[in-house]
C-alpha cells in the first residue's frame, strides 16, 4: 500500500451507508407503487399539483428539488480546489470520463438500445424522450453520494473533495451547453429558454445559497456545527427526492401499468454505461500510476450520476408525463445497488491493481 493510501485509509474506516442510503432502491420502489396507486385514485389532486406553475416551472417540484440539491451542495468546499495540482493524474482521468466520454457514450447507448434494439417494445411517441432522459442522467457527475462511495473504497478524501468541487464548478458552465448539444445531435427539440432557466434554478441559485449557508455556519459554529447541519439535512434531502418520485409516478402510473417492461429496458443502457465508464476510469488511473486510493473514487465518480439534477431538468424540460422523467428515475432506482457492486469490484481488485504496475506513493 502506498503512503498516500495509508493516510486515506484511516478516516475511511468504519464509514458505511446510512439507513436511508442503504435501502434507497427499496424506498424508490415503494414510491413507484405509492405514486401509481395515488395517481389512480386521486387523479384530480395530481392534475392540480401539475398546474401550479410560473414561467413553466412547477412550484411544488421546484421547492422539492431545492430541498434535494442544496444539502448536497453545502458539503462542497471550493477551497479544496487549491489541491488540484496534487492529484492531477486522477483528476485528469476523471474529468476526461465525466465530461469527454460519459455523456457521449450514454447518448450512443441510448440511440443503440432505445432508438434501435428495443424500439419495437417501447411506445413510439416516447422513444426520443427516453433518450433525452438518459442524456440528462449522464450529463452531470454525482455530488453527494460520491463521498459515501469513496469511503467504502478507502479513497483519498482530499482527492474526492477536490474532484467534486471541480466538477460542480464545471457543471455551472458546461451542463446546459452539453445537454443542448447532445439533444440536438439526437434530433430532439431543445427548449433553450427552459434549459437555461433550469441551469439557473437548479444549479446556480442552489449553489450560491448552499455556499452562503456553509460559510455562515462555519463562521458561527465551526466544523462541528456544519456537521450537525448536514446530519439534519441528509434525511430531508432524500425525503424530498422520494416525495418528488411519488408525484412523478402519480402522473406516470398509467404508462407504467400499460408498459411494465419499460423500466427494465431503460435500465440496460444505464448499466452498460456505469460499468464501462467505471472500468475505463479505473484502468486509465492504473496506466498513469495513480495510487489505488485515488483510482477507486475516480472510477466511482466517473460512473455515478447527479440524479437529483437529472430528475429536476427532465421535469422542467419535458414534464411529469414524459419518458425523459421516467428514464431519470430508473437511474435513481438502480444507483445504490450498482455502485455498491462497483465499489466491491474496486476493493477486491486492489491486489491486481497494485501488483502488476509499480504504483507511486505520490498522487
Amino acid at each position: 500500500m502506498s503512503a498516500a493510501c495509508e493516510v486515506a485509509a484511516r478516516p475511511a474506516e468504519g464509514m458505511q451507508l446510512g439507513v436511508f442510503e442503504r435501502y434507497l432502491s427499496l424506498w424508490v420502489a415503494l414510491c413507484i407503487v405509492a405514486g401509481i396507486v395515488l395517481g389512480h385514485f386521486l387523479p384530480g389532486l395530481f392534475q392540480a399539483i401539475g398546474g401550479w406553475e410560473i414561467a413553466q416551472v412547477n412550484l411544488p417540484v421546484a421547492v422539492l428539488i431545492w430541498l434535494m440539491i442544496i444539502p448536497m451542495l453545502i458539503k462542497i468546499d471550493f477551497a479544496a480546489l487549491r489541491e488540484v495540482g496534487q492529484y492531477w493524474r486522477g483528476i485528469g482521468v476523471t474529468l476526461l470520463i465525466n465530461w469527454g466520454i460519459k455523456p457521449f457514450s450514454m447518448a450512443l447507448l441510448g440511440w443503440l438500445f432505445i432508438g434501435g434494439l428495443f424500439a419495437p417494445l417501447l411506445p413510439a411517441d416516447q422513444i426520443e424522450s427516453y433518450i433525452a432522459g438518459l442524456i440528462l442522467l449522464a450529463a452531470a457527475p454525482c455530488t453527494a453520494m460520491v463521498f459515501v462511495w469513496s469511503n467504502l473504497t478507502k479513497g483519498e478524501p482530499h482527492f474526492t473533495l477536490t474532484q467534486v468541487a471541480l466538477n460542480d464548478l464545471i457543471m455551472v458552465f458546461a451542463f446546459g451547453p452539453l445537454v443542448g448539444f447532445l439533444l440536438g445531435l439526437t434530433s430532439i427539440m431543445v427548449p433553450w429558454e427552459t434549459l437555461f432557466l433550469s441551469v439557473v434554478l437548479y444549479i446556480v441559485i442552489p449553489l450560491v445559497i448552499a455556499q452562503g449557508v456553509r460559510g455562515a455556519i462555519l463562521k458561527q459554529q465551526g466544523t462541528a456545527g456544519l456537521q450537525r447541519l448536514l446530519d439534519m439535512l441528509g434525511p430531508l434531502s432524500l425525503i424530498a427526492l422520494l416525495t418528488t418520485l411519488v408525484l412523478l409516478f402519480g402522473f406516470q402510473g398509467e404508462q407504467i401499468v400499460a408498459q411494465p417492461l419499460v423500466i427494465l429496458l431503460l435500465a440496460i443502457p444505464i448499466l452498460f454505461q456505469v460499468f464501462f465508464n467505471a472500468g475505463l476510469a479505473y484502468w486509465l488511473n492504473r496506466q498513469v500510476k495513480s495510487p489505488h486510493c485515488v483510482a477507486g473514487p475516480s472510477a466511482l465518480i466517473g460512473a455515478s450520476n447527479f440524479f437529483e439534477l437529472a430528475v429536476a431538468a427532465a421535469l422542467a424540460l419535458f414534464g411529469f408525463n414524459s419518458g425523459a422523467a421516467l428514464a431519470t428515475v430508473v437511474g435513481v432506482l438502480i444507483e445504490v445497488p450498482v455502485m455498491l457492486i462497483v465499489a466491491h469490484i474496486v476493493n477486491r481488485s486492489r491486489g491486481w491493481y497494485e501488483r502488476v504496475l509499480p504504483i507511486t506513493a505520490v498522487p
